[in-house]
């Protein structure tokens, strides 16, 4: 290799590196303070860094926008996401998935709580490459949900008569209904309500295989929110 290609090979590595840390900090900014609050001067500001030089990372807001989006994405699986799925499929990977999406939002991963939940909320109504992929993303959610449900039914560990897309649909509706409520009252016993009630109809449905694999799966200790 010549010593340009070195050279353009480590200008990409640091361009690359730039920004990932223009992303984590937009992430955090937008879950805050929403995603048009999210602007090339307000993170200029925020990294000490020119406007110049955040253009040649994102050529428009929109874009900008986008990024992020797919940024919170990938923090999501890391956190989330692959964590559960060191679980055994069944019940205790479905538990697991709820339980660990409870603690992402109360131990304070993203500044402003769920950003899905934040970002779902300011673009419902704005049509747009925003709006499509944040949906696109919650539907992925909902979806990893229901076939969470579906492999604990054929495993013998759910009822098979439960409808897995409601089920799913009420999972979800828990999990969101307490990041609302820790983020507009900063009540945690939310969080305590949520897994008791998730818990209540994973027990209703649960079979005689199913019951202990769930009685063994324990709630998970967040981290503090800083």
């Amino acid at each position: 290799m010549t010593a340009a290609e070195l050279q353009a090979k480590g200008r990409k590595a640091q361009g690359e590196r730039t920004r990932k840390a223009i992303l984590e900090t937009a992430v955090h900014i937008a879950s805050a303070e929403g995603l048009e609050g999210l602007t090339i001067g307000r993170l200029a500001q925020e990294l000490s860094m020119s406007k110049s030089g955040l253009f040649a990372h994102f050529g428009s807001k929109e874009e900008l926008q986008v990024a992020t989006v797919e940024a919170a994405r990938e923090i999501f699986i890391r956190e989330v996401i692959k964590p559960a799925f060191e679980s055994t499929q069944g019940l205790q990977r479905l538990w697991k998935l709820c339980d660990i999406w409870l603690s992402y939002v109360q131990s304070g991963v993203f500044r402003g709580g769920c950003f899905f939940a934040a970002a779902a909320a300011e673009f419902d109504s704005r049509p747009g490459p925003v709006r499509d992929r944040i949906a696109e993303i919650m539907k992925e959610w909902l979806a990893t949900l229901r076939n969470g449900i579906i492999d604990a039914q054929e495993a013998g560990q759910l009822n098979k008569d439960v409808d897995a897309t409601q089920l799913a649909f009420e999972f979800n509706s828990l999990e969101l209904g307490a990041n609302w409520a820790f983020q507009l009252y900063d009540d945690p016993r939310a969080f305590k309500r949520a897994r008791e009630a998730i818990r209540e109809r994973l027990t209703r449905h649960a079979t005689a295989t199913g019951a202990p694999v769930l009685s063994a799966a324990k709630p998970r200790t967040a981290r503090a929110r800083s």
